[in-house]
């Protein structure tokens, strides 16, 4: 996460994070670089609907979409973005390897990631398939594909 860091701290961007599914595993790699306080604004894990809800997320978006979609990834985006000021906001949702008693809907171990670019009013939209056994190599190959796409965005 070193140039992504640096990239954000060169243009001047920050950002701010909505995780679900990583539990905070982004805002960690962000925030173990040395400098990440420039440029990180905030970031919630809001593993329930409940706090996605409090957190700006439009309910009716979980309930029509389900909330292991790209339609609430973006909502998680906007609205995190929207709540610190930030020029990016990034929005995680998803299955890993676990029934969700709560939310049956949705495609198991899929992760939906959108990237909110608030200057341009732009989403950047991405699933994946999480096919490791481990939830914490998961959340590594999550968190390795959104620091490759968040290069491409800023680069």
């Amino acid at each position: 996460m070193k140039e992504v860091v640096e990239l954000l701290k060169e243009h001047g961007k920050t950002i701010s994070t909505m995780e679900s599914c990583t539990g905070g595993c982004l805002v960690n790699s962000i925030t173990n670089i040395s400098g990440a306080s420039d440029v990180i604004k905030f970031s919630a894990v809001t593993y329930s609907n409940e706090f996605k809800i409090k957190m700006g997320v439009n309910e009716d978006i979980i309930n029509k979409y389900s909330v292991y979609s790209i339609e609430t990834a973006m909502e998680m985006s906007e609205s995190i973005c929207n709540f610190t000021n930030s020029n990016y906001g990034v929005g995680i949702t998803g299955k890993l390897c676990k029934l969700d008693k709560n939310n049956l809907y949705g495609e198991d171990n899929k992760v939906y990631i959108s990237i909110y670019d608030k200057d341009l009013d732009k989403f950047y939209n991405y699933d994946m398939a999480v096919t490791k056994d481990s939830r914490i190599d998961n959340k590594e190959d999550i968190v390795k594909f959104i620091k490759d796409k968040l290069l491409e965005i800023l680069n």
